[in-house]
């Protein structure tokens, strides 16, 4: 499989991301299978797998230790943290308390002794950034992460961060993983400019659309997805919401697109997150072998600029079908602070 820089990290990495948040309590709970499809995927070329510490508890993680054994030195390993490990308020977030705390179990979770790629999950506007990136910085300088990145951050934020880190001598993030398909392309905006500005790698998430681009969601569709994961996200997939409704217009006509391309539906839909220049390796979440070959399958498939703008005719640039996608919402357009906002100005 092609290799592509991840950055400027000089780190060489397939453009198939392999994303393992299905295997666990979430997806694939039986974990041989799972470590079956993580070893087709390796076969197959792919050497950069991206787990979560909150994938299924971090199960995710256990798992994919498991199936690294004896291959680790040759696979470019990432992991997030920042979501809600437990009840107790200090079990998430961007602390330095709880990195320092929360790398260790991630590190013992996969049988590791470093971990490639140290993401945040998401940013969190309670902790100072200079917080945050001094404690990955001391991370990376004692060994234990060799790069860090960060997901679904707002541009604004990853330039900030840029700012904190060269101004307070800290590491820097690398790369951003932020949500990318047909349906979702608000990031085409400001997060793709901006990550291209400052030489980062992409790694953008679900470029399926969470199966809506897979062909699994039809206009006969009946019934939304049973998944513990799909369930926590209901409003992506309520087909009685007005804006799932618009989806699923366009994923007839995509699949029509895809049809006379001599396509399947999933090979257009992750060559077109394959094909923007600022995009490093879009990230496959399969469940099953079935779904990671017929996701494998789009590797090597390139979209003529006549396919690309009959998918622009479709869903046109920057534009997300259902905002609820687009993966982060400004707190500033929450009601409380609105409303602070005025008295404020009152």
């Amino acid at each position: 499989m092609e290799r592509r820089p991840l950055g400027r990290t000089g780190v060489s990495i397939s453009k198939l991301c392999l994303g393992t948040m299905m295997f666990g309590a979430w997806g694939t709970r039986d974990h041989d299978e799972s470590i079956k499809i993580i070893h087709r995927a390796l076969d197959a070329g792919i050497n950069f797998v991206d787990t979560a510490d909150v994938y299924s508890a971090g199960e995710s993680e256990e798992i994919v230790g498991k199936a690294l054994a004896g291959r680790r030195d040759d696979i470019v390993l990432a992991t997030k943290a920042n979501m809600p490990m437990g009840d107790d308020p200090n079990h998430r977030g961007n602390s330095r308390r709880w990195i320092v705390r929360e790398v260790e179990d991630s590190l013992r979770r996969l049988g590791t002794d470093w971990i490639d790629l140290y993401q945040i999950h998401r940013w969190d506007p309670a902790v100072d950034l200079d917080e945050t990136l001094g404690a990955l910085t001391d991370l990376v300088r004692a060994g234990k992460v060799r790069y860090i990145g960060h997901s679904t951050f707002p541009p604004s934020t990853t330039v900030e961060a840029q700012w904190v880190a060269e101004k307070r001598g800290r590491e820097r993030f690398v790369t951003e993983q932020p949500p990318y398909n047909i349906l979702v392309r608000n990031i085409e905006n400001e997060v793709l400019p901006v990550a291209q500005r400052y030489g980062m790698g992409v790694v953008p998430y679900s470029p399926l659309a969470g199966g809506w681009l897979s062909g699994r969601y039809r206009k006969d569709a009946q019934e939304g997805p049973m998944s513990v994961a799909r369930q926590r996200l209901a409003n992506r997939f309520d087909l009685s919401l007005p804006e799932n409704q618009r989806k699923l217009d366009a994923v007839e006509r995509l699949s029509e697109l895809a049809d006379g391309a001599g396509l399947t539906l999933i090979q257009l839909a992750i060559a077109f997150v394959l094909r923007h220049p600022a995009v490093t390796a879009p990230i496959i979440g399969p469940r099953t072998m079935e779904h990671l070959e017929s996701q494998l399958a789009a590797a090597d498939v390139v979209l003529s600029d006549d396919v690309l703008d009959r998918v622009d005719e479709i869903v046109p640039p920057g534009v997300t079908i259902n905002p609820a996608e687009n993966g982060w919402v400004s707190p500033s357009l929450l009601p409380a602070a609105r409303r602070d906002q005025y008295r404020l100005l009152a």
